[in-house]
């Protein structure tokens, strides 16, 4: 049995869908819904999984802790300063509700990495997944500032903070990465989604 960590898992759960036409965390994953599968993954790694929601009832099936926005209306960086001030430990993994094939264990190296940093976000060349990452609370006040100035861009604090980038090649490999960091936002993803699940 592993031992869970003292970090918290956020999920994101408050966009707006608008391209799948319907709430991508409530789409089936066989006998589940999205966001049931990933939170039942990330509860096996951490000891507390937040769900991130302006509308709470419509996840009170969960058993998890869910808020919603303190700053309403910003995004998933609005998202994400929610869950970091919310959380009850000092680094939280962060990702969003519609990464069905999530990698809990990944999700706890990324954690472990975490020590005299300020957040932790796999990297390939130019590109990052800031959704699937490590912050700790002192983001919170330079997530602030980039509200305030509307700054929405999840990566707008992060020449604010100290972050490291590790190369997720080596953290998961190419080929399950490239599932791992699947995410679903059109009907067309939602299709290739279910030929993974078949394989």
């Amino acid at each position: 049995m592993e031992v869970k960590m003292k970090f918290s898992a956020v999920i994101l759960a408050g966009g707006k869908s608008s391209r799948m036409k319907m709430n991508k965390a409530l789409l089936p994953a066989g006998d589940k819904t999205f966001i049931e599968t990933i939170a039942g993954q990330l509860a096996k790694y951490f000891n507390e999984v937040i769900i991130i929601t302006n509308t709470i009832q419509t996840y009170e099936f969960l058993p998890y802790k869910k808020y919603p926005d303190i700053i309403i209306n910003k995004g998933p960086l609005g998202g994400i300063h929610s869950g970091l001030t919310h959380a009850s430990n000092e680094y939280s993994f962060v990702t969003a509700c519609d990464m069905p094939f999530i990698d809990g264990a990944a999700a706890r190296k990324l954690c472990e990495m975490a020590n005299g940093y300020d957040g932790v976000v796999p990297k390939k060349g130019e590109y990052l997944q800031p959704l699937f990452a490590v912050y700790s609370k002192n983001c919170i006040p330079y997530i602030e500032k980039c509200l305030d100035e509307e700054h929405y861009k999840i990566i707008s604090f992060y020449p604010c903070v100290k972050i490291l980038y590790p190369d997720w090649s080596q953290l998961l490999g190419d080929e399950k990465a490239a599932k791992t960091f699947f995410n679903i936002n059109t009907p067309e993803d939602l299709k290739i989604y279910r030929k993974y699940e078949e394989s």
